[in-house]
C-alpha cells in the first residue's frame, strides 16, 4: 500500500468505472449513459461516498432526480441494495471538477466488486435524455472520485470514462476577410461552416460560389468537403480602392457575407484581430492548450492571441509548458502568441487582472498557490494588485497588464499603475462592463478598451455561450499595427492604439483634428515622455491643445447595417449620429434591454417576458442578440414571448407591424414592465429604467423598415474643451446588436 499522504490509497485498490455506450456523440445531442462503478479492495464503508464531477466549463442538461420525463433524469443504485444519499451540487468539488453528482452510502455497505450505478438522461419513463455540452471535446471525462473509508479525503480513479464530443451538421458558414489592406498586396479569404452551437462542422460537403467586385484572383467556386473544418484561399488581391465584401452562394443561395474589406492607396498602419484572453484545460477550461493556440489560429482566424490560466492553477510545470507552446505558435508574419497569464487576486485585494510579457522566460507572479501543492517559489507571490504593479514595473524586460471582469472584477480605484496597466477589457463572453471603464475614467486613469472571449470552452475568437448562464459572444479586439510581431503587438497596447468589437469584425477610424497641439510619446503623468507639435491625433494619443476647437473625425465601415454612432466625452453622453432621419422611419420598432444586476459573479438579470399589440398587429419579428439557444423568441396568439438574460450585455427584438402608429405596446417582464403608445415611438429612445448602481433598462425605439447604411462617416466639433481631460470615444452600434469602442483620444486642456 502506498504511504505517500497526498495518495493515501494505491490507486489500483481504489476500484474501476466503465461507461456504455462509449464513442463519439453530438455537441448539444440528448443521449443516455450507464455509468458503473466497482469497489476496489476497500469496498465504500458505511458514510464512505462517491462523486462524479464534470469540468465547470461544461453546460451539459443537469443531473436530477425527480422528473422523469424531463431532461437530465438520472437514476442511482447499489447492486447490494445498500441505501444511498444523493444530490447534485455545481460546487461541490475542487475547481476545475466542481459539477458534481454526490452519492453517500448511508445504510450499509460495499464490498469489493459491488458496484454503483448510475444512469445519466434515463429514457425508460420519457425523458429525452442527458443534453451533451454544446462544445466539442475529444476527451469528455466523466471523473469519478472515490471515499472508500469515509474520511472525506478523495481520489480520483486511476483510469477515468470518458467520450468524444464533436460537431453536429453544418448550419451556417462564415466567411472572413482581413478588415483593411493597401492596393495590390496580398490578402486571404478564409472559410468555415459551424453547427448549431457555433462549433466548426467537418461535415459540409458542398460546392461553394464566391461572388465579390474587385477581388483578383478570387475563384468562382470551391469544393469544401466532409472532413474539413477550415478552407483558405490565398493570393488575393484587390484592384483598386474602395470597400469590398465576398458573398458565398451554395445552390445559387447567399449563405455567407464576409466582414468588410477596405482597400487603400496607402497606410502605415493595418488592422489586426486577436483574442488576448482565455483559457484551456490545465487550469479551468476545455480541450488542451495546444488546441487552444491551434483553433485560434486555424478555425477562428484570428492574428493575435493569448492564454491567461489561472495563477492559483498554474504549477511551474505546466508554466514551462506553455511557454514552450507560445514560442512554438508563435510565428511574425502569420500569428503572433503573448506569454502571460491571468492574476486572479480576490476582489478585496484588487481582483483580476490579465498580465502578458514580450518574450518567455519570465517570472509567474501569482496572487496565490492555493490549488498549487509545490510552494518552493511561495516567495514570488504577489498577494495584492498594488505587490503585482510594483513587480512588473521594476522588471526590466517589460510587462502590460490590462483589468477584468469574469467571476471576479478588477478594483481600478483600489490599485493601477498606468505604467503596465494601459487598457480596461469591457466585453467578453461574460458579458459587458462598460462600468469598469468608466470606473477608471472617474479616477482620472488614461487608459483604452478592449474585448476579448475570456472563453472556457476552447474556442479563443469565435467563443459562443452555448447553454450555459451567459448570453454573450466573446470579443475581439482590432491592433492597429505597421506589422505583425509580438514587438508591434506591445507597442501598440503600450500606446492603446486599438480598439474592441462584441465579435465581429467592422473598420472603426476615430481621429481628432486641432490647429496646434503637444502630442506626447507617452502619458505626461506617469514622468518625463517626448513630445512634439501636431495637428492630429488617434486613437490612444495623449494631446495638450491650449486653444481653439477640435474636429473629431469618425469613419465606421460595419459588418451589418449601422443603427447609431455615440459620441462621449469621458462620461457624458454628447451627440448620437444615426445614418437615417425621423422620415425614414417605419413600422419596425424595436425592443432592447440591457444590464447587470451586480459587480461580480451572479450578476444576471432574467428578462423572460411577453409582448403584446393591442390595437395592432405583428406581422414579422427578429431576435437581437439571442446566442443562447436555449433562449428564445417565439409568436404566441400573436403576441411575444420570450426567454432571456444579459449580464452587462444586450438584448432584445424587432417587431413588424401592420400599423405604423396604432395601438399600444405592452410589455412585462419580472424586471420591468410598462405600457406604451405607439404613436409615441420614434427616433429617441424610451428608456424605462431601474434605480440601482449599475444601469438596467429597455429601451423602445422606431427604426426604417429596411436600414441600408452600412458606412458611416461624419465629423463633430468640440468647440470648448472643458479644463483637465477630454477623453473622447465612440460607440457603434450595429442593427444585428454588435457594438465596437474605440479607445479614448485623451485631450487636455
Amino acid at each position: 500500500m502506498a504511504t505517500d499522504p497526498t495518495d493515501p490509497i494505491a490507486p489500483e485498490l481504489l476500484g474501476h468505472a466503465t461507461l456504455e455506450p462509449s464513442g463519439r456523440f453530438e455537441a448539444g445531442s440528448y443521449a443516455s449513459f450507464t455509468l458503473t462503478y466497482t469497489a476496489g479492495y476497500y469496498g465504500i464503508d458505511d458514510s464512505g461516498s462517491l462523486r462524479i464531477c464534470f469540468r465547470f466549463a461544461a453546460d451539459q442538461s443537469r443531473p436530477q432526480f425527480d422528473d422523469p420525463q424531463a431532461p437530465g433524469y438520472t437514476t442511482i443504485s447499489a447492486s447490494n441494495q445498500a441505501v444511498l444519499e444523493y444530490r447534485y451540487d455545481p460546487k461541490g468539488n475542487v475547481r476545475p471538477w466542481d459539477r458534481t453528482v454526490y452519492i453517500k452510502v448511508v445504510h450499509g455497505f460495499l464490498r469489493e466488486g459491488d458496484s454503483i450505478t448510475l444512469c445519466f438522461g434515463d429514457q425508460s419513463q420519457g425523458s429525452p435524455g442527458m443534453r451533451l455540452q454544446t462544445f466539442c471535446e475529444e476527451t469528455y471525462e466523466f471523473r469519478v472520485l472515490v471515499d472508500p473509508i469515509a474520511t472525506y479525503t478523495y481520489q480520483p480513479l486511476p483510469e477515468q470514462p470518458t467520450i468524444a464530443i464533436v460537431p453536429g451538421p453544418a448550419e451556417h458558414w462564415q466567411a472572413v476577410l482581413p478588415t483593411l489592406r493597401r492596393k495590390g498586396e496580398e490578402f486571404r479569404l478564409c472559410l468555415k461552416a459551424e453547427d448549431a452551437w457555433g462549433n466548426p462542422s467537418d461535415q459540409a460537403d458542398s460546392r461553394l460560389e464566391l461572388r465579390a467586385d474587385n477581388i483578383g484572383n478570387l475563384p468562382e467556386s470551391v469544393d469544401f468537403e466532409a472532413g474539413r473544418f477550415a478552407l483558405e484561399i490565398a493570393g488575393l488581391v484587390a484592384a483598386g480602392t474602395g470597400d469590398c465584401t465576398v458573398e458565398v452562394l451554395q445552390d445559387g443561395q447567399v449563405v455567407a457575407v464576409s466582414n468588410p474589406l477596405r482597400v487603400v492607396e496607402a497606410t502605415e498602419l493595418l488592422p489586426y484581430w486577436g483574442d488576448l484572453h482565455g483559457q484551456s484545460e490545465e487550469t479551468i477550461g476545455s480541450n488542451s492548450a495546444r488546441d487552444y493556440f491551434a483553433f485560434a489560429r486555424d478555425r477562428a482566424f484570428v492574428d493575435v492571441v493569448g492564454h491567461q490560466g489561472n495563477d492559483f492553477q498554474i504549477t511551474r510545470e505546466l508554466w514551462a509548458e506553455l511557454e514552450v507552446l507560445t514560442a512554438e505558435f508563435n510565428r511574425p508574419g502569420r500569428f503572433v502568441t503573448l506569454p502571460g497569464y491571468e492574476w486572479s487576486g480576490n476582489t478585496g485585494l484588487g481582483g483580476d487582472r490579465n498580465i502578458y510579457f514580450t518574450s518567455e522566460g519570465q517570472q509567474i507572479r501569482r496572487s496565490s498557490h492555493a490549488l498549487i501543492e509545490d510552494h518552493s517559489d511561495l516567495d514570488s507571490d504577489c498577494a495584492t494588485a498594488g505587490e503585482l504593479f510594483v513587480a512588473l514595473v521594476a522588471d526590466e524586460r517589460g510587462a502590460l497588464a490590462f483589468a477584468h471582469c469574469g467571476g471576479r472584477y478588477a478594483d481600478v480605484a483600489l490599485a493601477h499603475d498606468g505604467r503596465v496597466e494601459r487598457s480596461m477589457e469591457i466585453h467578453s463572453s461574460w458579458g459587458s462592463f462598460e462600468w469598469l471603464f468608466e470606473d477608471a475614467l472617474r479616477e482620472g486613469h488614461r487608459i483604452g478598451i478592449v474585448a476579448n472571449s475570456d472563453g472556457h470552452k476552447g474556442r479563443p475568437g469565435a467563443s459562443y455561450p452555448g447553454a450555459s448562464q451567459f448570453g454573450a459572444i466573446g470579443g475581439l479586439t482590432c491592433l492597429m499595427m505597421p506589422e505583425l510581431s509580438r514587438e508591434a503587438v506591445f507597442q501598440c497596447l503600450r500606446a492603446r492604439r486599438h480598439y474592441a468589437t462584441t465579435g465581429c469584425r467592422m473598420h472603426l477610424s476615430v481621429t481628432a483634428e486641432f490647429d496646434g497641439g503637444t502630442l506626447y510619446d507617452d502619458d505626461p503623468a506617469l514622468g518625463e515622455t517626448g513630445s512634439r507639435t501636431a495637428t492630429s491625433a488617434a486613437m490612444g494619443d495623449i494631446v495638450a491643445v491650449p486653444e481653439g476647437e477640435v474636429v473629431l473625425r469618425v469613419e465606421a465601415v460595419g459588418s451589418a447595417p449601422i443603427e447609431r454612432i455615440e459620441v462621449f466625452n469621458g462620461l457624458d453622453l454628447i451627440e448620437t449620429f444615426r445614418p437615417y432621419g425621423p422620415d425614414d422611419l417605419g413600422a419596425r420598432i424595436r425592443v432592447m434591454w440591457e444590464g447587470a444586476a451586480y459587480r461580480g459573479r451572479f450578476r444576471q438579470v432574467i428578462w423572460d417576458g411577453r409582448a403584446t399589440f393591442p390595437g395592432n398587429r405583428i406581422t414579422a419579428t427578429r431576435p437581437i442578440n439571442f446566442f443562447n439557444r436555449d433562449k428564445t423568441l417565439r409568436q404566441e396568439d400573436g403576441n411575444l414571448v420570450w426567454q432571456a438574460l444579459t449580464t452587462g450585455n444586450r438584448g432584445g427584438f424587432d417587431a413588424w407591424l401592420a400599423e405604423p402608429d396604432s395601438g399600444m405596446l405592452v410589455l412585462e417582464t419580472a424586471p420591468i414592465s410598462f405600457r406604451l403608445a405607439l404613436d409615441e415611438v420614434g427616433l429617441e429612445d424610451r428608456v424605462f429604467a431601474l434605480d440601482g448602481p449599475l444601469p438596467r433598462h429597455i429601451r423602445v425605439f422606431r427604426l426604417p423598415e429596411r436600414n441600408r447604411h452600412r458606412t458611416v462617416a461624419f465629423e463633430w466639433r468640440l468647440s470648448r474643451p472643458h479644463a483637465g481631460d477630454n477623453p473622447l470615444y465612440v460607440r457603434v452600434t450595429q442593427e444585428d446588436g454588435h457594438l465596437a469602442w474605440s479607445s479614448p483620444i485623451y485631450v487636455i486642456k
